[in-house]
């Protein structure tokens, strides 16, 4: 390509481009569960700037280009809760997803001394939850969110690599 990669901490300034990037890759999740009334595609900008200030959120950049972001926060038990991973379509399957996530979890050890981290994905988000599971996230829980959604939540402790998920099955109440 030419030009790297950097990760690091998004501005208020990034938000409309956040905003834009999580528009574009939530379309695939939308029609995979035949719902475009998801959040990631219903969030407003003035919502997106408050979550900037209240959050963590990392930003991926090719030049002056976001390809990518991922967000978090650390609750009072030390639990990190990540979300809205999202990868530009043409950039994914390079491992961004995976230095992005790993980035966010060091930051949130650092920051808020998270002993856990925490996220979900749908039932049917095959890539995403391979990607969290090669990471070394395993499904602590289910929730039905309507008939067409089961929401999966994960979680792995602090400083687990992911090298052993690579090589165990996920398996359902693991």
């Amino acid at each position: 390509m030419g030009m790297s990669v950097t990760i690091g901490r998004a501005t208020g300034q990034d938000a409309e481009q956040i905003l834009k990037l999580q528009y574009l890759c939530y379309q695939s999740e939308a029609e995979l569960y035949g719902d475009y009334r998801i959040e990631p595609l219903t969030q407003t900008l003035d919502a997106l700037r408050t979550e900037l200030a209240a959050s963590c959120v990392l930003v991926a950049r090719l030049g002056d280009e976001i390809v990518g972001s991922v967000r978090g926060t650390v609750d009072e038990d030390g639990t990190g809760r990540i979300g809205t991973l999202v990868v530009h379509p043409r950039m994914q399957r390079h491992g961004l997803g995976k230095r992005l996530m790993r980035a966010i979890e060091a930051r949130l050890a650092e920051d808020g001394a998270a002993t856990r981290y925490r996220l979900s994905a749908g039932h049917r988000s095959d890539a995403t939850l391979r990607l969290y599971r090669t990471l070394g996230y395993a499904p602590v829980a289910t929730e039905e969110v309507s008939r067409r959604l089961r929401m999966i939540t994960l979680e792995k402790h602090a400083g687990e690599t992911g090298e052993p998920a690579l090589r165990q099955p996920m398996t359902a109440g693991a």
